[in-house]
Parts: C-alpha cells; sequence; structure tokens
C-alpha cells in the first residue's frame, strides 16, 4: 500500500472518529418536518435544550432524558423567570439574521438606487399596489441621496394582471429603468386616488401585462410569493431590514411618519 493511500486511509479514520453523533429520532422527525436545528443552550432537570426556528419563528426544543420524546416551548423555574429567552436569543440571533438576509439576497429582485447605499432594505412588492407606489414615492428622500437602496421583491398577487406586469418588468431589458418609470407615471394620480380614500390598483396602460408569462420568471415569482409567505408577511408592500443593532426587522406597510425608523435620517 502507498503512503499517498495510508494516509488518506488514516484520515478517513479519524474524521469517522470526530464526526459528530447522529441526532436523536425526534429531532431529525422535526428537521425533516421543516425545522432548522442551530444549537444547545443550558437547560436544567436532564433535558438537553434546543435553539431552532421555522422560518423567522424561534423555537426552543427540550429534548427529555430518554432521548425519545421533545417538548417545544417555554421554561420557567419556581420564581416565574422565563429560562427560555436568553438562551434563544444567543444562540439564534445571528444565525436567523444571517439566514433571513441570505435568502433575501438571493431572491428575484429589482434595485431602486446606488449599489453604495449605506443601508439596504428589501420591499415585497405588487406592481398593481397603491400602496407600493405610494411608498416608492415616499422613499424618494433617502434613495435619491443615495442613502438607501431599495430592492423591489417582484410578486404577482394582488390583481389578475399582476403577475403579467411584474413579469415585464423582470424581464425588462433594464429592469431597474423600467420599474422607475413605470412607478413615476403613477404617483401623482395615485396620491389623488389614495387622498379620495377609495383606493384601487394601478391601471395597465403604462405597462402591458405579459399574456403569457416565461416559465422562468414563473418560476421566480412562485419563489418570491413563498419567501414571502414564509415570513409570515401578506400584503404588499412588506419591508424587511436590518436595524441599528444588525437584527432583521419585517413589517406590512409603512405609513410615512415610520420611514424614518426604517430608512434612517434623511
Amino acid at each position: 500500500m502507498s503512503t499517498v493511500v495510508v494516509l488518506i486511509a488514516l484520515a478517513s479514520a479519524v474524521s469517522l472518529a470526530f464526526a459528530a453523533p447522529p441526532l436523536p429520532a425526534p429531532l431529525q422527525a422535526l428537521e425533516k418536518k421543516g425545522l432548522s436545528l442551530v444549537g444547545k443552550f443550558p437547560s436544567p432537570s436532564g433535558m438537553t435544550a434546543y435553539a431552532a426556528h421555522a422560518g423567522t419563528e424561534p423555537m426552543a426544543l427540550y429534548l427529555m432524558p430518554d432521548g425519545k420524546h421533545v417538548i417545544v416551548g417555554t421554561l420557567f423555574d419556581a420564581t416565574g423567570k422565563n429560562l427560555t429567552v436568553t438562551g434563544l436569543e444567543k444562540v439564534l440571533a445571528q444565525p436567523m439574521t444571517e439566514a433571513v438576509w441570505g435568502k433575501l439576497e438571493k431572491s428575484h429582485w429589482i434595485a431602486d438606487g446606488r449599489e453604495d447605499a449605506p443601508r439596504t432594505v428589501y420591499v415585497f412588492t405588487d406592481p398593481n399596489c397603491p400602496y407600493c407606489n405610494k411608498l416608492w414615492a415616499d422613499a424618494r428622500p433617502w434613495v435619491d441621496t443615495g442613502k438607501v437602496q431599495l430592492r423591489h421583491v417582484m410578486v404577482g398577487i394582488l390583481t389578475p394582471t399582476s403577475a403579467g406586469k411584474a413579469a415585464a418588468l423582470l424581464g425588462d431589458k433594464n429592469p431597474a429603468a423600467a420599474l422607475d418609470a413605470y412607478e413615476r407615471r403613477h404617483v401623482a394620480s395615485n396620491a389623488k386616488t389614495l387622498a379620495s380614500g377609495r383606493p384601487k390598483p394601478l391601471g395597465d396602460d403604462s405597462l402591458k401585462p405579459l399574456s403569457v408569462v416565461p416559465a422562468g420568471i414563473a418560476a421566480q415569482l412562485d419563489a418570491n410569493a413563498a419567501l414571502m409567505a414564509s415570513y409570515g408577511l401578506q400584503a404588499t408592500p412588506a419591508l424587511v431590514w436590518k436595524d441599528t443593532k444588525g437584527g432583521v426587522q419585517m413589517r406590512q406597510g409603512a405609513p410615512e411618519s415610520d420611514l424614518a425608523a426604517i430608512f434612517g435620517p434623511r
């Protein structure tokens, strides 16, 4: 046997010797159901506590001493002190932020603003949504001065023409310019409509919806909608951003009075 083969065999043996033991069956079953296990944190009474999350929902899993049963929930001591929340925060904060932000970065979005803007905000945007258009207009003081880049994660969920219009924007040779022109055309008329108290979807006259959405773009729109739903967001505009501590924040809708808290100072 050659020296190289011996070294490979020894490396494999060492790797196997130090490989992590398999998770107990209940935890494997929960992973198959979509839970993401991140790590352990201290727990009393012979239980082993695991920090996990389902999408953006943090969860504490307490594996019983028999290794065959798991309790999901919050643990309190005799004084009523919550023993779960601190452990979850320490273990989950950074991994959850990285997971959420990583998925958003890989989603299918249209950039609005400078690439080197110090703050990035993702917005789930339906092209027929009047409140998305209002947000676009309200954000101009931050976007136009280079302080914020909006990344419009396009979805087509509001009206029958939404998907066709979103597809037309995503498939344009210059999606950023197409989105800018489309939103800009509707600002004045949409502002009047909203002021009347009778909001309605944006018209189709300035952007012809595709009658047949190409399969590739349809898959992108489906993935964006699924991502939005996985975060528990059900209406547009829905915003996702990082706060001053680096934690991910989400909300549906964005009144003008709240934009400074999301975008930072003008």
